[in-house]
């Protein structure tokens, strides 16, 4: 009834269209006549009642005709012309419906207006018997909150009812009967409700007969689970009878109640209930033929495991030549407890016009005469059929004690009947149902019942007689295998156990684009109301009150539903019309009787159908341009291309996969290649029919075509098929088919010839079966023509004009591609058919093609023997060079071909170089050179740009490059280099050497990626090495040099050690970490220091963790070699000498309690020779040792103690030896600093260029900021702008100053900052050797000197690294003038200023130039902790009773404290000003008084450099100077005997815990020059008070 929207094309025209003609049933004549009364206006939509129509023209208005009794006024019931419906005025409508009685309209904005007939309530108004003018229909959803008007598109309305789809896809009803679907009793609904049975699918249309309902579903994409028991009446869907010699299993349950209920019961039906009709539906999976899997299939059900199909046959005896099938899906059998047991079986009978197909335009094809042969001995070879049969009955064997998931049916199951039955002959497909799939196993195992899909097109059953007489026999579905498995030979049983490999899946793999795009072709039928004529299709006539799918249209790929008043109409993407349903009139084009399943109509190509009860209508369009022909033209072409395409997949295809030896697995996979590419554009082919179908209906806009608008989508498409079609040509397919496939072909040579169009009677078959499967490609032509034709219909300037023009030329020249790439093939396969049979098994591959060969001597190798036989063939991916017996293939993408100048001696030559050879080639004229040059070149670039099967969309061809690149990435594997024998690389090249970023790895796991050099590996690279005794792997991160480690790197064994350093040629050399084992390991241990050749070797520190020692000294040949000092964690202390080892010769060694030996040892703390022992007390014994130091020694010696006579002034002397014996600071890290001179270009410390060092340093920075780049910790933002400003150098010209120095100093903390520069990496190692010395064990407070004159050996060698770099700095301890003398007001505290104000006749003011001034803020901060720690553990007695003492008088208020130290009465503050209010000093106010001075020093400790704390010192006094200025009104001049009591007290209030140990620290590393100026006297001071506080205890 709704036969939605026409068209128009251009407004100019739109007068000659829309125009509107009726013609009525049962007039003898059936001649359309145009409508009465009805102007020039266009109609774009019509719809028919039972004495009434409704049409919806272009400017949205509705008009109503024929009889209108609901109107008011009689003269508007019956009115002689159109009538328009002013409640639309002003709205636009878009959709127009009829009822029998009543209409509907949509408009724009989704309402629903309904008005005529109201008795049933279907115009969704309650108590009011007719609406004469259109109401606006209120649809909410509940569901929602707040709930939300529903936007409807479209109405569809029947007698009693009516029907919304609403922009959500769902349906709404409203009116009377079971027809609306819903789950009511009281009746009329007039408050329209969704069909819930219905909800969560995609509805794509609704149709409503008079009592009857249809609904165009989209398939799911997934399907649940099928339930065990009937939802209604909880009995089991399956029973199985177990008889004395056979087993009964039947599915036959029939549910009671009629009628199904449940949301999951529908769902499962939607996806597996039995078909009613004898098609069989080609979905998800066929007959498996591997034991396992039936043996699977058995327990499918029980476990729920999805959807597995077998095949059920069904035999009757009465016609004798019909076999019906069914197909369930596991477990899934009750198809429709609504129908009768029998009703099914009758189904499958047929009446006399089973043969009616043939007059259809789809040919059946004659049944494989594999058949015959097989039938008369049970015992004769396996075939195809019989293979089937036994998964049959295996499956059965199986079953056998357990719930079967499938159902066999058989009224005699007799082995002829069963394989003829598995061999009958192949058809059309069908669409996939479900969206699912049973995985590969089972996609695999389906050829063989796609081989016989929907055989029976036409054997249907349409006689309602027949299955009255059925129901009397009382046949229930059920299956006996006497005895069965018993006749079956073991033969057979054993075959049907083999699994085959060679199937494919002919229903098409959906690609979501396509679908996304396009409408879907994998739809469902849902049907529900009165079923009386059989109008449901479901094989019955019950009515239904629930939706229920129509099985048999599964796979159908229905497009559009229409529903007359008791029979219905399905049209298909092939343009095919399905009519069930009442036939009184012979509305269902098929036959003389009423039918209940769909039958097809014999009706040719048809496009849409419109139908009222007893009436007909058309619309009209008139054609503009030849526009609207050439969308005709397009649409009718591609639904009869898309129907061609079927009958190949379906009568030519599927036999030909079916078919036995078929040559080699390859061979075969590549057919299937093609049939699957085949199926998926085929399928989008049907899409696009549909789509083209709807496109017509609307407003014809030439861009929103999907050929325009998805070009891509098409193009792909064909590119693909054509791409697998020319493989197989190429691998001789062809000619391997034509053996098997010889009879098949010979039968059918008529269908043959028709389908490939060809006219030439004596052309080979398999020439036209050739021309067949190169069929599709010839559509682009017509494409571009459509295209091209509908483009002269606008203007030249318009932008259609240029879209459609473009598409066309590139639909164009995709059709000539593939032109040549067929070309290209058929050249290619000349060339193997003579060429030499070995060669070609090992060479021919199916995407490889010929591009040209030198079978005719045009081409010689230089130098060749004379009896040599040298072949070049060059291919689209590699050059063989072909000799005798053998032939070497190079890979195209490593080969670099280059012409020979004339002087090189070879005339016409080619050079070809590859990675591992470089040959000549001689061609004999300078022709063929340039055509083998130019060959090579393009083929070398298209293999390098990778093989693109599709041409550059968009007409002309791309520029071709004149030559290759000469660097590129290509992957390679090595045959004949020693080193490199099998390894594959894969990164870039330059000439035949791998050079660049690149990965190269060895067949026994080796594997380097980083960065090559002419072949060799160069630059940052990263090397594995499996250990395969330690199943673990060495590890090298790090720089390489022309294939050797070289220059820093991270080394990890597989044992667990880790080196971090320097490499060079392979080896370990330079400064370098080793770690060997963890913490937890056998003997952990750490080695930081010099090595030479993969040796210890130098001065280095040694960690044994296990026993607790550190050994810092000197190596050779990785033992402990000359002086050294080892410190152990319970405080013993030794210096001296090692040989191999161990300590020999003269030493020194310290115990805790500081008892001192000196003298000679033989080996590890063994005493043995000559030597001192001093005791704490400073007593000693001198004379001859031997023994263990700790378990015992012998002495004969002298016992001395000279405290009884001398006093004890002299007992640190021996404290002072320390040291000697140790190694001098300047040996020390010798390797760090010749490394970083080396980084700067120096051979020798200040030997070189600075010009050199400049240049080295900017590389270094550049290139380690690219290798950063590319590793994963990506630097910090402040870190890149550090980097950017290091690039610039500090330029000086003329008179060094101090803002010079400045910047120099600046430079310095930046480059400090960033291991990137060689200076920060020298300062970083620096600070690393630091701390592995003196923490941990090393933290020895013998160590302490050791540690500060390290500190001034560093400060003094990175001095001579800057004074290299910036050589107008001055020398150390020169003064650099002021450029402005200082105002003399304010005091200086900068670093190394001398201050200009303090007494003490000074030189001219200015800054002095020291090691320690310039470079201890980079490096102290850094090294503090480890130092500090050594000075507090050294001053830790004295600390212990300077802090005892400084507790003690902290508890005293403060006038009591400056009382006790002294201090004058006119400094003591009499008021104090405390967060601004002003307080009176109390007896009893503490920390009050210069509160200010004690904070200032407490941030002593805060700071790092000897400057800065000597900053703090005089801060400090400047803040008690300010505050006692404060109080005593007027200037006034210290005296030392003044201010020191006063500082005493600020520094005992300051409370500093490690007092000793600052002021010790300052003392070592102050600028020398300081001590006689300002600051120096102050920090005497200091030092004076820390010493004062300690005697205080005395007091």
């Amino acid at each position: 009834m709704d036969s939605k929207k026409g068209s128009s094309p251009k407004a100019e025209g739109s007068k000659e269209r829309g125009l509107v003609h009726v013609w009525q049933a049962g007039s003898c004549s059936v001649t359309p006549e145009r409508l009465p009364g009805w102007g020039e206006r266009t109609v774009l939509q019509a719809a028919l009642g039972v004495k009434h129509g409704v049409l919806l023209t272009e400017d949205g208005a509705v008009y109503s005709f024929g009889a209108l009794p609901w109107r008011s006024a009689p003269a508007e019931a019956c009115p002689s012309s159109p009538v328009l419906e002013h409640a639309l005025a002003g709205q636009c409508v878009v959709a127009v419906a009829a009822g029998s009685f009543h209409s509907g309209a949509v408009t724009e904005g989704g309402v629903a207006y309904m008005w005529g007939e109201n008795s049933a309530g279907q115009c969704a108004v309650a108590n009011q018997p007719r609406v004469p003018e259109p109401s606006a229909v209120s649809i909410a959803d509940s569901e929602t909150s707040p709930s939300l008007a529903v936007r409807i598109v479209q109405l569809a309305c029947g007698e009693e009812h009516t029907l919304a789809l609403s922009i959500s896809r769902e349906i709404w009803a409203w009116g009377t009967g079971c027809q609306l679907g819903l789950m009511t009793t009281t009746f009329p609904v007039t408050k329209p409700q969704k069909v819930e049975h219905l909800a969560g699918r995609v509805v794509l249309q609704v149709a409503c007969g008079a009592f009857h309902s249809l609904a165009l579903v989209q398939c799911p994409p997934s399907q649940k689970p099928v339930p065990e028991r009937c939802n209604q009446c909880s009995q089991l869907l399956i029973t199985m009878t177990d008889k004395e010699d056979h087993v009964i299993i039947s599915d036959s349950h029939c549910c009671p109640l009629g009628v199904t209920l449940a949301e999951s019961q529908a769902e499962n039906q939607a996806s597996t209930a039995i078909s009613p009709s004898t098609e069989t539906r080609d979905s998800l999976g066929e007959v498996f033929e591997s034991t396992g899997v039936q043996h699977d299939l058995a327990v499918a059900n029980k476990l729920n495991v999805g959807h597995v199909h077998t095949t059920s046959g069904n035999a009757i005896p009465s016609p004798p030549d019909i076999i019906g099938t069914t197909e369930t899906s596991a477990g899934s059998i009750p198809s429709d407890p609504a129908a009768p047991a029998g009703s099914e079986l009758a189904q499958k009978l047929s009446d006399p016009s089973t043969r009616e197909n043939s007059e259809n335009h789809e040919k059946p094809v004659p049944s494989q005469p594999l058949v015959e042969e097989a039938v008369p001995n049970l015992h004769s070879p396996p075939t195809t059929s019989t293979s089937a049969l036994n998964s049959l009955v295996v499956s059965c064997a199986s079953a056998v004690g357990v719930r079967v998931a499938a159902t066999y049916e058989a009224g005699a199951l007799s082995l002829k009947k069963v394989m003829n039955f598995y061999s009958t002959a192949p058809c059309e497909p069908g669409a996939q149902a479900g969206g699912s799939s049973i995985g590969p196993e089972g996609l695999k195992d389906s050829r063989e019942e796609q081989v016989k899909q929907e055989s029976m097109q036409g054997k249907k059953s349409s006689s309602l007689v027949d299955i009255r007489e059925e129901e009397s026999e009382g046949g229930s579905r059920r299956l006996s295998l006497p005895g069965l498995l018993s006749q079956v030979s073991p033969r057979l049983l054993r075959k049907a156990a083999r699994v085959k490999t060679r199937t494919v899946v002919l229903t098409p793999t959906y690609s979501g684009e396509a679908d996304a795009l396009l409408p879907s072709l994998r739809t469902e039928v849902w049907t529900w109301g009165k079923g009386k004529e059989g109008q449901l299709g479901h094989g019955d006539v019950l009515p239904r009150l629930q939706p229920l799918c129509v099985k048999c249209l599964d796979g159908k790929e229905i497009i559009h539903l229409e529903a007359g008043g008791y029979h219905s109409l399905a049209l298909t993407a092939k343009s095919q019309v399905y009519s069930w349903g009442s036939n009184t009139f012979g509305q269902l084009g098929h036959s003389d009787f009423p039918t209940t399943v769909p039958r097809l109509a014999k009706l040719g190509y048809i496009s849409r159908v419109a139908a009222g009860k007893d009436s007909y209508l058309a619309l009209v369009d008139k054609n503009i341009m030849g526009y609207i022909a050439s969308l005709h033209e397009l649409a009718a072409t591609e639904r009869r291309f898309y129907s061609k395409l079927s009958d190949i997949k379906s009568q030519i295809l599927r036999p030909l996969l079916s078919l036995e030896n078929l040559g080699t697995a390859s061979t075969v996979q590549l057919l299937q290649e093609v049939a699957s590419r085949f199926s998926k554009l085929c399928y989008l082919i049907g899409q696009h029919g549909a789509s083209l179908s709807s496109f017509l209906q609307g407003v014809k806009e030439a861009r929103s075509l999907v050929i325009l608008k998805h070009a891509s989508l098409f193009l792909d498409s064909y590119t693909e098929y054509c791409t697998s079609i020319t493989h197989f040509l190429v691998m001789g397919g062809f000619q391997l088919l034509a053996k098997p496939a010889i009879d098949f072909l010979n039968k059918n040579q008529e269908l043959l010839q028709d389908l490939s169009e060809v006219t030439d009677e004596n052309m080979q078959l398999i020439e036209i079966l050739n021309t067949l499967f190169f069929l599709p490609t010839r559509r682009l032509h017509n494409y571009a023509e459509v295209l091209l034709k509908l483009a002269t219909c606008f203007e030249v300037t318009s932008p259609e004009y240029q879209k459609l023009q473009d598409s066309s030329s590139c639909y164009e020249s995709l059709a000539l591609h593939l032109g040549r790439k067929r070309k290209e093939a058929e050249y290619t396969l000349g060339f193997w058919k003579t060429f030499p049979g070995k060669m070609t098994d090992s060479l021919r591959k199916p995407e490889r093609r010929l591009l040209c060969e030198s079978s005719n001597r045009a081409l010689s190798l230089q130098h060749a023997g004379r009896f040599s036989v040298n072949w070049f063939i060059l291919f689209n991916d590699a050059l063989v060079h072909a000799q005798f017996s053998t032939h070497h293939v190079f890979p195209l993408a490593t080969i670099w071909a280059e012409p020979l100048s004339e002087e090189a001696g070879a005339v016409n030559g080619l050079k070809i170089t590859t990675p591992e050879e470089q040959f000549t080639l001689i061609s004999s004229t300078p022709q063929e050179k340039t055509k083998w040059l130019r060959a090579l070149s393009q083929a070398v670039d298209q293999a390098l740009r990778g093989a693109s099967e599709h041409p550059p969309y968009g007409g002309g061809s791309s520029v071709q490059r004149q030559e290759p690149p000469i660097s590129r990435s290509a992957k390679y594997t090595f045959y004949k280099d020693p080193r490199l024998k099998d390894a594959t690389y894969d990164g870039r090249w330059f000439s035949g050497k791998p050079h660049g970023r690149g990965v190269l790895k060895w067949p026994d796991g080796k594997m380097y990626s980083g960065m090559f050099r002419n072949g060799l590996e160069d630059g940052y690279g990263e090397y594995r090495i499996p250990n395969k005794a330690l199943s673990k792997e060495d590890h090298y991160v790090g720089h390489w040099k022309e294939g050797k480690m070289c220059g820093q790197g991270v080394y990890s064994y597989a044992s667990g050690e880790v080196f971090e350093g320097c490499f060079q040629d392979n080896m370990r050399h330079g400064h370098g970490l080793l770690r060997s084992g963890k913490l937890t390991s056998s003997s952990p241990s750490m080695f930081i220091g010099q090595w030479v050749m993969d040796k210890k070797s130098g001065y280095g520190v040694f960690d044994d963790i296990t026993r607790g020692e550190k050994y810092m000294g000197m190596w050779q040949d990785d033992a402990c070699q000359g002086n050294g000092v080892v410190v152990t964690q319970f405080g013993l202390y030794y210096e001296g000498n090692f040989h191999l080892n161990k300590m020999m010769g003269n030493g020194v060694l310290l115990s805790e309690d500081d008892t001192i030996y000196e003298g000679e040892f033989s080996d590890d703390w063994t005493l043995s020779g000559k030597g001192t022992l001093t005791m704490p007390n400073g007593d000693y014994i001198e004379g001859y040792f031997s023994g263990e130091w700790g378990s015992g020694i012998k002495i004969t010696g002298t016992y001395f103690k000279p405290s009884l006579y001398e006093s004890d002034k002299d007992k640190p002397k021996v404290f002072r030896k320390l040291g000697n014996l140790a190694v001098p600071a300047d040996e020390k890290w010798k390797a760090v600093f010749d490394e970083c001179w080396r980084q700067l270009g120096c051979e020798s410390p200040g030997q070189g260029e600075v010009w050199k060092a400049w240049d080295n340093i900017a590389v270094a920075l550049t290139a380690n900021r690219r290798q950063h780049r590319d590793s994963p910790e990506i630097l910090s933002r402040s870190q890149t702008q550090t980097l950017e400003s290091l690039e610039f150098i500090p330029q000086h010209v003329g008179a060094f100053s101090v803002e010079k120095y400045d910047d120099i100093k600046k430079y310095l903390i930046k480059a400090c900052d960033t291991p990137l520069h060689p200076l920060g990496r020298l300062v970083e190692t620096l600070v690393a050797v630091y701390r592995m010395t003196y923490v941990g064990v090393g933290a020895n407070r013998r160590l302490l000197q050791e540690a500060v004159k390290e500190i001034k050996s560093y400060l003094k060698r990175i001095f001579q690294l800057v004074r290299f770099l910036f050589p107008e700095l001055p020398e150390e301890g020169s003064t650099i003038p002021l450029s402005a003398p200082l105002p003399t007001e304010r005091k200086s505290f900068c670093t190394g200023k001398s201050d200009s104000r303090s007494e003490s006749p000074e030189p001219e003011p200015g800054y002095v130039v020291t090691s320690s001034g310039l470079l201890l803020p980079v490096l102290l901060p850094r090294l503090y902790p480890p130092l500090f720690m050594l000075y507090a553990l050294e001053n830790d007695r004295e600390e212990d009773i300077y802090w005892e003492c400084v507790l003690r008088l902290n508890k005293q208020p403060d006038i009591a404290l400056l009382g006790f130290l002294g201090v004058q009465r006119k400094f003591w503050p009499v008021t104090l000003s405390i967060l601004g209010e002003t307080k009176k000093v109390l007896p009893t106010t503490k920390d009050a008084c210069f509160a200010s001075a004690v904070e200032c020093l407490q941030q002593i400790s805060t700071t790092f450099t000897p400057s800065d704390k000597l900053k703090v010192i005089q801060q400090t006094f400047e803040e008690i100077s300010q505050g006692v200025l404060a109080s005593l009104q007027e200037d006034f001049l210290w005296s030392m005997d003044d201010l020191f009591p006063v500082f005493l007290y600020v520094v005992l209030r300051a409370r500093i815990r490690n007092l000793g140990s600052e002021v010790h620290l300052i003392e070592d590393l102050m600028d020398p020059y300081l001590q006689h100026g300002e600051q120096g006297i102050m920090f005497t001071t200091l030092k004076a008070c820390y010493y004062q506080i300690q005697r205080e205890k005395l007091n």
